[in-house]
C-alpha cells in the first residue's frame, strides 16, 4: 500500500511574514545564547558515538538522495511520486547550495575552541573560498531542508524528522564546529527554501 500523501488543498501556503518574524526572533535569541552554548554544550567525542554519527548523517546529502529513492520506489501514483521525489531531492540539495552561498557572503569563521569571539574573513582574502566558515551550518541546513520536505509528505511524523534535524544541529554545536546561531540560521533558511520550492502535491 502506498504511503498517504497530503492532497493539494491541505498544503498550506507559505506564511512568509510569520517566517520572517520567527526567524528574526530566533536568530537574535541564538546570538545571545552563543557564548553559553559554546562554554557548556561541549562533547568533543560526539562523533565517536553511534548516536552522534547518526545525527550528523542527517546533514549528509546522499542520505536524502537515498530517502528520495526509497520514496520513489514505494509510491505508485505517478504525480505523487514525481512531486514527492522532486521535493526530497531539491530541498536538501538547494539547501546545501544556499548554505555555501551564504557562507561566502557572511564570512563568519567557525568557533575557536580556546576563546569565544566572532571572527570574520575579509572579502579580499580568498573571496570565493568558504573554507573554515561556519555561518550557516551546512549540515544543519541540509538536515532541516530534508526534514521540512518529509514533513510535508508525512505530516503526522513531522516531529520525528524535526527531532533528527535538531539533533544534527546540536551535534555540530557539541563538536565545537559551529555556534548555536549558525544552526538556527540554517534551520530558518531551510524552511524558506522548502516553502519556496514545494509543489502542490496531488492526492495519492
Amino acid at each position: 500500500m502506498a504511503p498517504e500523501v497530503v492532497p493539494p488543498e491541505s498544503v498550506p501556503r507559505p506564511a512568509w511574514g510569520r517566517w520572517l518574524l520567527v526567524s528574526v526572533i530566533a536568530i537574535a535569541a541564538a546570538h545571545l545564547l552563543d557564548e553559553t552554548a559554546w562554554r557548556l554544550v561541549r562533547v568533543p567525542s560526539v562523533y565517536d558515538k553511534d548516536w552522534g554519527r547518526l545525527l550528523r548523517s542527517m546533514g549528509f546529502l546522499p542520505t536524502w538522495l537515498l530517502i528520495a529513492t526509497a520514496f520513489w520506489l514505494q509510491v505508485r501514483e505517478p504525480d505523487a511520486r514525481r512531486a514527492g521525489t522532486r521535493l526530497l531531492v531539491l530541498g536538501p540539495t538547494l539547501g546545501g547550495l544556499a548554505a555555501e552561498v551564504i557562507k561566502l557572503l557572511s564570512r563568519r569563521l567557525r568557533p575557536d575552541a580556546e576563546q569565544f569571539a566572532y571572527a570574520f574573513r575579509s572579502f579580499a582574502d580568498a573571496p570565493f573560498s568558504n573554507r573554515g566558515m561556519g555561518l550557516p551550518s551546512s549540515h544543519t541546513l541540509v538536515a532541516f531542508a530534508g526534514a521540512f520536505a518529509l514533513a510535508r509528505l508525512f505530516p503526522r511524523a513531522r516531529w520525528v524528522f524535526y527531532g533528527l534535524a535538531a539533533g544534527c544541529g546540536l551535534s555540530r554545536v557539541m563538536a565545537t564546529a559551529h555556534y548555536l546561531s549558525d544552526t538556527v540560521v540554517a534551520a530558518c533558511v531551510a524552511w524558506g527554501v522548502v516553502a519556496a520550492i514545494a509543489p502542490r502535491l496531488p492526492a495519492r
